[in-house]
């Protein structure tokens, strides 16, 4: 590529002037750039058909303009025959007189006969085409004559100049009388089998006329659906149109170096290819999904000032055999005629995965993509940017080894940080910033979006704003949390509990008893600081409200930790949390009195149960992952006898200190829990004020009485 790197790295990037906006030249351009674009990516046969349709159309309009003009000569030589002024009185027949057929051609019986009057009978046909009877008086009688073109054409030319020219006249027959129209219509009988190649030829120029007109519009309706369904699935976006640019990504510096080397390497390939670095310019963009991998690539398109194809993955699994080999094939073939361009595939993940699976078609596709991404490239394509995104997470999944090395370049997405969530929330609010009341407080809604994607935070602050607009307030602080809620847990409410007592006790109890868990472990880390516990418990609000989302008759709105990495005890600490809602329920209401409201609860522990035994080795003597020895392919994970009863054992044992816990928690529950259904739902805030007014209420009446207060 270095031969090609060198004749284009420094020449001008478009530097050809551009229609302006809205002008119909651009237009045009577009149209026909479109056009050109759908054209490449037809099969031969298509394509075929298409041309001999375009061919067709000229042929058939030509042929019928030919007719045409043919008759129209014709008609004006029946017009000319009386010097085109028929004399007075002379636009009726003569009824007195029988009607003849007449002997001969009408010239021979011109020349051999007294002339008293020559009448010619005309009827307009299409497009200018006249049907004519010429009715000749002589000796007494009408003599009626069909002349043929080429008598027609004779007699005209005679007419100039003989005798009987001046004793022409013209009558039309839409103006004869019922008797006269009578007596033609018996002439037609007559000279049915006679009538002259100018009429017959009449429904010829009308066929070929109808036949183009239906080509031209049938050809045209085609081209329109085709490529209006071409406009939603391929379609070339030009730099221009791209909205924004790189800087609008906020808190990705580090990945946006990494664009700013591919960057570099395209506009001084020449420079790198003396280094010998020419291959060609694949670009794996990974990560989850909402980091900006879209958003990306088109800055990029708009940095380089290229045109950049979006097109998904998902749509190359046609679920037949080569439906999407077929499709890249045709991006591919769209992207050789621009050249100079980028392909931006989206979701393709699918397409990273090792090849021998049982679907033929999904193998098919990626061998195609293997050989677009290939190194050996030819000129027409040597200056295309693949790049692939996808949600691809190596720790589960294994990528294919080929499809690895086609990329030049890897760019890893991540999770925004704290500081970036800061910024980006900030960045966001800036673009309504006099929608927005001054010297918010953005820790909350940072800490609580731990672990969001951009997009979740920009959906958050719209959120926020379509609130915002229907209460008819500034947003806030308040305003902005109650956005992440809606954005993070659901569309609450309360009409699913509203009237359901027992329920709602029940619901009560159990969120209590995650809460309380969780708050004893943070108040022996923190020392009894109860400024530090605020800042530090994950438990942001307590709700009663139904949450459809998950089928939840409550839930308790909390933020994600801040530590990647958790130890042996962090793991047993969420297990206590998560019994402690069932262990609640049977220290209120009996063993069977729990309900099946804790599914999702148990469910979550045996997942981090078998993360913690079959996956990590702990409680055991060696450290093995068990889990990794599955099947692949198979419906569940295969759970050895002595892996199940290590977890049954431990969960049995983290079950009975949370109930010890919350046993000892009890009166705090039932207050709390009276609250709780009064108000509906409590923040940290107001649950740890209650928690505080009661212990000190507890104190105080433990020091009326004389009872000693146990230490915490």
């Amino acid at each position: 590529m270095s031969d090609l790197s060198a004749s284009t790295s420094n020449r001008p990037e478009f530097t050809k002037e551009e229609p302006p906006e809205g002008s119909l030249l651009l237009a045009i351009k577009k149209a026909a750039s479109r056009l050109s674009d759908w054209f490449v990516i037809q099969t031969t046969a298509v394509k075929l058909l298409i041309i001999a349709f375009a061919m067709l159309i000229p042929i058939t309009g030509i042929y019928s303009v030919v007719l045409l003009q043919k008759q129209a000569a014709v008609a004006e030589q029946v017009r000319l025959m009386g010097g085109g002024k028929p004399g007075e009185g002379a636009w009726s027949l003569n009824e007195q007189l029988p009607v003849v057929f007449g002997a001969g051609s009408v010239l021979s019986f011109l020349e051999n006969n007294p002339i008293e009057r020559i009448t010619v009978i005309y009827k307009p046909l299409m497009w200018n085409v006249s049907d004519r009877f010429v009715l000749v008086e002589s000796g007494g009688r009408q003599h009626a004559f069909y002349p043929s073109d080429m008598e027609t054409k004779i007699f005209a030319d005679k007419a100039v100049h003989a005798g009987w020219g001046g004793k022409l006249s013209f009558v039309p027959r839409a103006e004869l009388s019922p008797s006269s129209i009578a007596m033609i219509e018996r002439l037609d009988q007559r000279f049915e089998g006679s009538r002259p190649q100018s009429e017959k030829d009449a429904w010829k120029a009308g066929v070929s006329g109808v036949l183009s007109a239906s080509l031209t519009l049938g050809l045209l309706g085609f081209l329109f659906f085709q490529l209006r369904g071409q406009h939603k699935s391929l379609k070339f976006i030009e730099p221009a149109n791209v909205q924004g640019s790189i800087g609008d990504l906020v808190g990705m510096d580090d990945i946006k170096s990494e664009v700013a080397q591919i960057k570099d390497q395209y506009q001084r390939r020449a420079e790198y290819a003396e280094y010998g670095i020419n291959k060609p310019f694949n670009v794996m963009f990974s990560g989850p999904a909402g980091t900006g991998k879209t958003k990306l690539a088109s800055y990029l398109a708009k940095e380089l000032n290229l045109p950049i194809l979006f097109h998904s993955a998902v749509n190359l699994e046609t679920g037949y055999v080569g439906g999407g080999a077929s499709t890249l094939n045709r991006i591919l073939s769209m992207a050789k005629r621009r050249k100079r361009c980028i392909v931006f595939l989206d979701e393709a993940q699918d397409l990273f995965m090792k090849r021998g699976g049982h679907r033929k078609f999904d193998d098919d596709t990626q061998n195609m993509l293997l050989a677009v991404l290939d190194g050996v490239r030819t000129k027409s394509d040597a200056e295309i940017i693949w790049i692939v995104a996808s949600n691809f997470n190596s720790e589960s999944m294994q990528m294919d080894e080929a499809m690895l090395r086609r990329f030049q370049m890897k760019v890893d997405f991540r999770l925004p940080n704290k500081e970036e969530r800061a910024a980006i929330i900030g960045h966001y609010l800036s673009q309504r910033a006099e929608k927005v009341l001054p010297d918010l407080d953005l820790r909350h809604i940072v800490e609580i979006t731990e672990g969001r994607s951009p997009a979740d935070l920009e959906t958050i602050v719209n959120q926020a704003g379509i609130s915002a607009v229907q209460a008819g307030e500034m947003i806030g602080t308040e305003t902005l949390m109650q956005a992440a809620e809606r954005v993070m847990v659901g569309n609450v409410n309360t009409n699913t509990t509203k009237e359901r007592e027992r329920d709602r006790r029940i619901i009560a109890i159990h969120e209590w008893g995650h809460f309380l868990v969780d708050f004893e472990q943070e108040r022996k880390r923190c020392g009894g600081d109860w400024d530090r516990i605020l800042g530090d418990m994950k438990t942001l609000k307590i709700s009663l409200k139904a949450n459809p989302r998950n089928n939840a008759l409550g839930f308790v709105f909390h933020k994600q930790g801040a530590n990647l990495l958790k130890t042996k005890g962090d793991i047993e600490h969420d297990v206590r949390v998560l019994l402690g809602g069932m262990a609640n329920e049977e220290l209120f209401f009996g063993e069977e009195g729990t309900t099946n409201g804790a599914h999702n609860d148990i469910t979550r522990v045996t997942r981090l149960l078998h993360h913690a035994v079959g996956e990590m080795g702990m409680y055991r003597k060696t450290r093995l992952n068990f889990g990794a020895l599955a099947t692949e392919g198979g419906g569940g994970r295969n759970v050895d006898e002595e892996t199940r009863s290590i977890m049954e054992a431990q969960s049995e044992r983290l079950y009975g200190e949370t109930k010890q816990l919350l046993a000892r928690l009890k009166p705090l529950t039932e207050h709390l829990a009276g609250k709780l259904m009064e108000a509906g739902e409590m923040s940290l805030q107001e649950a740890l004020a209650e928690i505080r007014n009661f212990e000190a209420a507890c104190l105080s009446f433990n020091n009326r009485v004389g009872l000693v207060q146990q230490p915490v």
